[in-house]
This record gives structure tokens, C-alpha cells and sequence, in this order.
């Protein structure tokens, strides 16, 4: 524990003593009866296509399948599903560049799911059998995501093809709730630290052949820090018809929410993490998105369909430093405004079919997806000159810098066959046919060298066998292929000597290559007994032709441009292992990774006190790659006191990372620090319909950091002023975004009828 977090525990720790035993009190007074041991589920079934209708035993699957249900969701109070993957999955870590809890980026095996535009996306995310990796950018809006409305997800790691582009290193889908599943009425109110005020309605219900299922948050709070407060506000509404050979489920979801973001800080700075770098920082993000499924079983296999249709709307106003600046004549800040419009839509196909060929039972799907996209982004800057505490004043009117358009059609087709060739064997075959088009027009009519088109296509084969010996052990190993196509804010902002700010403006640049994942993994899963499980697995991912974000200059650390940067790969390790003593379970998880640079390259980081006269450094194969830590560790600890009642200890450490700059590993700052942090989760079931919860995050209290880049710090006057009194002399440092400290929220929920949402 660091020095700056061991204060405010010791006064904490009273107050500590206090909540565990009022919790155990109040814990042994709600159990109505004496529990039975607690196991932690096993899931036999998985989904290995993002559309229903095929289930493999998990058993047969060539891969470390993460799978969370019912129970897991229940047991940690997290309302974003990136925040329960931290928690929960094994090689899963968060990083929050923007300040703000809803806005993070999550980390599985060194690939990212973000929401930030221009980071490199490498994990694809599914709803339901949509991908929800928007059409600008790939990005992932978790804020989009309903938690109240999710019934199980699932990670399948490494480079699958079946579902199609950004699955370089795993896919994520997500499946919500249905109302013949999910019976039942409850409201929960929340509130606690940091001025929280939630408010969660489920309902859940079935008439016959009809069910209906709606979820609704509202969440608000003021920030831990000065200038990040957040407003969230989900929708999630599903009607389904099932009858002996037809499933049919319509949904919606919406979302109108308000994120504000403080910004990494200078390391010298982190004594005070509640003050903002620059201010504002907002997001203003809007969501609808209509889905329907049908699934027809027919006497040769299963027909799956699926149509949907999706627009969001992306508000940002950022402040920015001048990046130009050269004295009292020029403006000391921009703020930047920028508009994301997207619709798009698409349809997908599948046909599940299982035969007896040649002596063996097949598992077959064979699919095909259009999936299209239209963006309009517009962009406008206004002169600004900084307060004392850093936000900006407009010295102007904003003025336009980018109106473009992008048009995204991706056409993929896959198959895969699982043949169960003996009874401890099974070997899976699967390939995916990609062809994705990216078009960029200028509707400003400033820059028609902007037009143009840009296509890509692959096929990526996949192949895997997996051997299980006896009930109780089961082995594979697998290799597989994806792809990733450039997105349109890579294509346009690939000019060294042109270099944009993100969200960018759009430019004619040079083309980029696509990225290409090749991955192997091996294993191991097994049980000791009924209650006690373990895993095992070892995998490495090759990506050709890797894309990465490249900083240009020091003062404005989002400026920088996108380029093919050669092979990177990742190796790493993977155990996990779990059993229940009684009313205590107990699950912990390791994952390790080396995230390095196979080919060397010469890049710009200014800001790396190695860097020569130029701003250039050498990045040397075998170099780390930023921001990924090599260790990443859990502990789950459950004491179930009956089946409504039970307190969650979880503790997750990682490794230090190097910051984003500090690609050749050279830069004096050293690399950002691990950490060790501890929530605590508590339910407790007070009378037949009504149950308390509680959740304490940082239970400690632990100051630490996320994430790392390397900028210059342009407040070097009195009290972090802009600039000294004479003169203007950015310093070279290291930023880091501070973590939130110690929080806790109390909330109860009330059920009105039936056996409630769960």
C-alpha cells in the first residue's frame, strides 16, 4: 500500500469494523434457512455463432471459453458490463483515459474494446447477435449497454472468424432477458458516495405464448473528481412469441446519457487528483436501436434471421491546448466540437444442422451478414484562453473544420463444423469470407481529394481439436484467423506530416494495410470434485500489419496520426480454479501476458526523454507494447448465508505498463505503477420481497492509476497556470489518469410479484 492511500484507511478503519459486523448481523438475521453448500455453476452449453441455434458442449470447444450467467451477474453490484468484466473474467483489466466510470476501455489478452475514437479496436461485442461495434471507428459505447437487461455473456477468446471483423483477439456477446425467463416486477433505489442517485425497474412476465420483459435505469451523480460528472438513462424493452418450433423476439433499447471527463494529470499533480488538466470534456451520446430475431426449426435444422437497425448520435465538446502556440498573439486554447451521426443496419442468416456422416455426428451453421453504415461527422473549432483553474473562455465563434461523410457496407459469410469424431474426440472446422467497403466523401466541398473508396477482403480459416479423456478432464488446442479493416478515422489521419487531433479532422492521407490475427491456444479444463473446478490454457496472437495511434507532438497528447507499425504479438498464460467450503466459495484467476513489437520502426514521441533532436525514438523488436500490464490477478470470495443472502470480497491486482510514448521502453519516467484493489458486495434478503444491497468500490481506499501517456505540461505558471509568468516552457512528463477513491452505495429493491427478475 502506498503512503498517500494508508491515511485514509486508518481513519477508515473503524468505520470498516463497523460495516462488517452490522453486515454479518444483519445477514444472519435474514437467513430463513440453513443453506446448502455453495458450487460454482458449470456451463455445459455454449453459442459459438453470434446468431442462436447451434449449441456446442463446451467440452468440444477448442478454446478458454469465459462464461457468466444468472448467479454471477447477481453477485457484484456493477451496473457496466466493463466494470463486471473487470471484476469477473479472467485476463480482463479497465483503463480510463477519460475520467469518467461509464467511458472506459477494457482490456482482454492486450486487445481493447473502447469507446474512444482511434483506438485500435481488437475485440468484437455482440447483443443479442448484433455487433455493436459502431459503424465509426469500431468503437463500443458501453454506456449503450443496459446492464438490468442482460441474462448471460460470454468471452470466446483468440481470433475466431465466425464473427467476422475486429475478432483479433476474442469476441464478447451479450444476451439479454426474456419475460417467460425473467417473471416478475421489482424496483431498486440506490444512493451513496459522490451524490449517486439510481433508480432500476425490471418487469418480466408471460401470457400463453406471448412474453414481455422492460428494464429502465436512471443514474446521476456528481463525479469523484471536479468536472466529471455523469447522467445515465437506459431503455430496454423485449416482446417475444415462442411456440413448439418458432421463436420470435423483438427489442429495443435506448439511451440518452451526459459523461464528463477529467482528463490523465501530469505526474507531479497527483497529490490533488480531483482537479481537471483542461475543462470541459462532455459527451453527449443518444441511442436507438430496434432488433429482431426469429428462430425456425424445421424438421433438417434450425433457420435463424435477424434484421436490425441502429442510430446513435455522438456529442463532444473538448478543450484543448493550443498545440501552435507562440505568444500573447496566438489563442491559448481551443475548444473542439464535433458531431457523430450514425445509422445503419443489416441483416444476417444462419442454418443449423446436425448430421451422421461417415461415422461421425456433424454440428454445422452455415451464415451470411450485411451489415451498413452511413456517418455524417462534422467538426467545428473556437479560439479559447484558459481560466485560473483551467477551463476555457471563448475568444470567438466556432468555426467549421470538417464535413464529411462515411459510408461502411461489410459482407461477410462463414461456416463451421464440429465433428464429434469419437467419444473422448471432437475436431471443429470454421472459416469466414470478409469483404468490407469504406467509403469517405467531403460535403464541404473544401477538399475533394478527400473522395474516396477503400476496400478490403479476407478469408480466415479456423481449426481445432479437442480431447477429453474422462468426464472429469478436457484438453484442445486451436488455430484461428481474423481480420480488421482500417477504420475511417485511421484512413484519414495517416499523414505524418499532416497529423490531426481526435476526434480528427478528416484528410486525404495515405492508405493503410489491414490487420491480420493469427492465433494458436492450447489447454486444460477439469474437476477435482462436484464443488471444485480448475483451467488452464496457453495462446499467442500474431497480428501483420498492426495499426497504431502515433503521437506527432508533446503539448497535445490526443495529436498524432495512424500507420501500420509491422508484427505485434502477445503471448501469454491463463489458470483459473474454483471450489466451495460450505457456505464460502471461493474463485481465483491469473492471466499473463507479453504484449511486444516484432518489427523495429522508427515513430515520433517528443515527450520520451530519450527521444533524439528530432522527437524521433527506435522502437527495437521486443519491445513492450504501451498500456498493457503483464499480470493481471483475482480473488472472489462468496459467503453465501441462505440463497437471498450473501457479502462478496473481490480483489484484483496488476502489473505496471508502460505509458502510451514510451514505446521503446526508454523514457526516464519509469513505467506506471501496479495496483491492488478491493470492492465488497452485500445482499441481504429482509423480508419475502424486499432486499438490501450495498457495494463498497476501493475498499481500501488505494490511490492508483489506470493508464499512462507521455505528453507536455503546458500549466507551469503559479498555482498551474498557463505558462510561467515570462515566456511559455512546456515540460516533458509522464500523465496518468488517476482511479476514483473509496466509494459506497446502499440501495434496497422491492419485489412485487412473482419470482422476480434475479
Amino acid at each position: 500500500m502506498s503512503a498517500s492511500g494508508a491515511a485514509p484507511l486508518r481513519r477508515r478503519a473503524p468505520s470498516f469494523v463497523v460495516l462488517l459486523a452490522v453486515a454479518f448481523g444483519v445477514l444472519d438475521a435474514a437467513a430463513q434457512s440453513p443453506p446448502a453448500p455453495v458450487v460454482l455453476p458449470s456451463v455445459d452449453v455454449v453459442a459459438p455463432t453470434p446468431l442462436p441455434g447451434l449449441g456446442i458442449p463446451l467440452v468440444e470447444i477448442p478454446a478458454n471459453v469465459q462464461t457468466f450467467g444468472r448467479r454471477d451477474l447477481s453477485r457484484t453490484q456493477e451496473d457496466d458490463v466493463a466494470r463486471f468484466l473487470w471484476r469477473n473474467a479472467g485476463s480482463a483489466t479497465l483503463e480510463n483515459a477519460q475520467g469518467n466510470p461509464f467511458q472506459q476501455d477494457l482490456l482482454f489478452r492486450g486487445f481493447i474494446a473502447s469507446p474512444v475514437l482511434g483506438t485500435p479496436q481488437g475485440l468484437s461485442v455482440f447483443q443479442d447477435g448484433v455487433r455493436i461495434n459502431e459503424a465509426f471507428g469500431d468503437v463500443v459505447n458501453w454506456d449503450f449497454v443496459p446492464m438490468a437487461a442482460i441474462a448471460g455473456l460470454q468471452i470466446l477468446p483468440g481470433s475466431n472468424p465466425v464473427f467476422g471483423l475486429n475478432t483479433l483477439g476474442g469476441a464478447i456477446t451479450l444476451q439479454t432477458k426474456r419475460g417467460d425467463r425473467y417473471p416478475g416486477a421489482s424496483v431498486e433505489l440506490d444512493g451513496g458516495s459522490f451524490a449517486r442517485r439510481q433508480a432500476t425497474i425490471e418487469l418480466g412476465g408471460a401470457s400463453g405464448d406471448v412474453d414481455g420483459f422492460l428494464a429502465a435505469n436512471a443514474t446521476s451523480d456528481d463525479g469523484w473528481a471536479d468536472h466529471n460528472p455523469s447522467r445515465v438513462r437506459q431503455l430496454f424493452g423485449q416482446v417475444g412469441w415462442r411456440s413448439a418450433s418458432t421463436d420470435l423476439a423483438l427489442s429495443f433499447t435506448g439511451a440518452d446519457n451526459r459523461l464528463e471527463g477529467s482528463q490523465t494529470l501530469p505526474v507531479d499533480w497527483l497529490q490533488t487528483p480531483k482537479q481537471a488538466y483542461t475543462w470541459p470534456d462532455e459527451n453527449r451520446n443518444r441511442l436507438a436501436f430496434l432488433a429482431g430475431t426469429l428462430v425456425q426449426r424445421l424438421d433438417a435444422g434450425t433457420l435463424t434471421t435477424r434484421l436490425y437497425w441502429r442510430r446513435s448520435e455522438i456529442r463532444n465538446t473538448s478543450s484543448n491546448v493550443n498545440d501552435d502556440y507562440e505568444g500573447d498573439d496566438d489563442p491559448q486554447a481551443f475548444n473542439d466540437q464535433s458531431t457523430i451521426d450514425q445509422n445503419g443496419g443489416g441483416a444476417a442468416v444462419q442454418f443449423a444442422f446436425d448430421r451422421e456422416w461417415a461415422g461421425a455426428r456433424h454440428l454445422i451453421a452455415l451464415g451470411a451478414s450485411l451489415d451498413a453504415g452511413r456517418v455524417d461527422f462534422t467538426q467545428a473549432s473556437q479560439p479559447a484562453t484558459f481560466t485560473s483553474d483551467r477551463g476555457t473562455v471563448a475568444l470567438g465563434d466556432f468555426e467549421p473544420e470538417t464535413d464529411a461523410r462515411t459510408n461502411q457496407q461489410y459482407l461477410g459469410a462463414y461456416f463451421t463444423d464440429t465433428v464429434e469424431l469419437a467419444p473422448a474426440w471432437a475436431l471443429t472446422v470454421a472459416g469466414r469470407y470478409d469483404h468490407a467497403r469504406i467509403g469517405i466523401s467531403d460535403r464541404s466541398g473544401a477538399d475533394p481529394a478527400l473522395n474516396g473508396t477503400h476496400r478490403y477482403s479476407r478469408f480466415n480459416p479456423a481449426i481445432g481439436v479437442a480431447w477429453n479423456p474422462s468426464p472429469s478432464l478436457s484438453t484442445w488446442t486451436g488455430y484461428s484467423e481474423g481480420m480488421r479493416a482500417p477504420t475511417a478515422i485511421e484512413l484519414t489521419c495517416a499523414d505524418p506530416d499532416a497529423p490531426c487531433k481526435l476526434p480528427n479532422n478528416f484528410l486525404a492521407d495515405p492508405p493503410l494495410a489491414k490487420v491480420v490475427s493469427r492465433s494458436i491456444e492450447a489447454g486444460a479444463r477439469g474437476r477435482v470434485d462436484a464443488a471444485s473446478s480448475w483451467s488452464a490454457a496457453v495462446f499467442a496472437s500474431e497480428l501483420a500489419d498492426d495499426i497504431q495511434f502515433v503521437a506527432s507532438t508533446g503539448t497535445a497528447i490526443n495529436a498524432g496520426y495512424f500507420r501500420n507499425v509491422g508484427t505485434t504479438r502477445r503471448v501469454g498464460v491463463e489458470l483459473a480454479g474454483s471450489t466451495a467450503i460450505g457456505k464460502l466459495s471461493l474463485a481465483v484467476r491469473y492471466g499473463y501476458v507479453q504484449a511486444t513489437y516484432r518489427t523495429p520502426f522508427t515513430t515520433t514521441s517528443p515527450a520520451n526523454s530519450s527521444a533524439d533532436a528530432d522527437g524521433q525514438i527506435a522502437v527495437r523488436k521486443g519491445d513492450r507494447i504501451p498500456g498493457i500490464p503483464a499480470s493481471v490477478a483475482k480473488l472472489i470470495a462468496e459467503y453465501a448465508f441462505d440463497e437471498r443472502s450473501a457479502m462478496t470480497f473481490s480483489l484484483i491486482g496488476v502489473s505496471p505498463r508502460y505509458a502510451r510514448g514510451d514505446e521503446n521502453n526508454q523514457d526516464a519516467s519509469g513505467r506506471v505503477p501496479g495496483y491492488a484493489v478491493a470492492s465488497l458486495d452485500v445482499r441481504a434478503g429482509l423480508a419475502p420481497r424486499w432486499t438490501l444491497v450495498a457495494h463498497v468500490a476501493n475498499l481500501f481506499d488505494r490511490r492508483y492509476a489506470t493508464v499512462g501517456v507521455l505528453g507536455d505540461n503546458v500549466f507551469t505558471g503559479p498555482n498551474r497556470s498557463f505558462g510561467p509568468a515570462q515566456g511559455f516552457d512546456p515540460i516533458a512528463t509522464q500523465f496518468r489518469a488517476p482511479a476514483a477513491p473509496f466509494g459506497a452505495w446502499i440501495g434496497i429493491r422491492y419485489e412485487f410479484a412473482g419470482a422476480g427478475p434475479g
